[in-house]
């Protein structure tokens, strides 16, 4: 499980995830960049709503997460925004998640990146699939919090 520290800084958040999926277990993954990358994430240049992630060769792999190029990056050098990156994880996580993945029927999904220690870490969790009665229970819950925190409020300037 991922602990909150005050040098945490949020690059990108997967909002979309969390209407999609219900989370069983998060993971914190280091993720494999270039030099390029690094620069357009402290630019904010990054979406990870298209993201997920594949477990292959015992290994998890980062696919489909957009790092847009900066213009002053150097040209000499042919950059791809979508390359699939490596996630860097303990071989004992690898393992489990390949056991939750491929008999258990979950997903990876990646739901923030962010920088822990000048380290860029991505949170990543197991996941399944939402049915379509989920996402309206969730939606209907998210609306009774809204109209909740408008009565405080109303109550609250009388």
């Amino acid at each position: 499980m991922t602990q909150k520290h005050k040098s945490d800084q949020s690059i990108a958040v997967n909002r979309k995830a969390h209407y999609e999926f219900a989370f069983e277990e998060r993971y914190e993954a280091g993720i494999q960049l270039e030099g390029w990358e690094v620069k357009s994430l402290r630019a904010g240049k990054v979406q990870l709503d298209q993201a997920y992630v594949i477990l292959k060769n015992g290994e998890a792999w980062l696919f489909g997460g957009q790092i847009t190029p900066l213009l002053t990056a150097s040209t000499h050098k042919e950059h791809d925004p979508q390359r699939t990156r490596k996630l860097l994880l303990h071989s004992s996580e690898i393992s489990k998640l390949i056991g939750a993945v491929e008999r258990k029927g979950y997903t990876l999904i990646p739901l923030k990146l962010y920088w822990k220690n000048n380290y860029v870490k991505l949170e990543i969790a197991l996941a399944k699939g939402k049915k379509l009665h989920d996402k309206r229970a969730t939606e209907k819950d998210r609306d009774w919090q809204r109209q909740k925190q408008r009565g405080l409020k109303d109550f609250n300037r009388e």
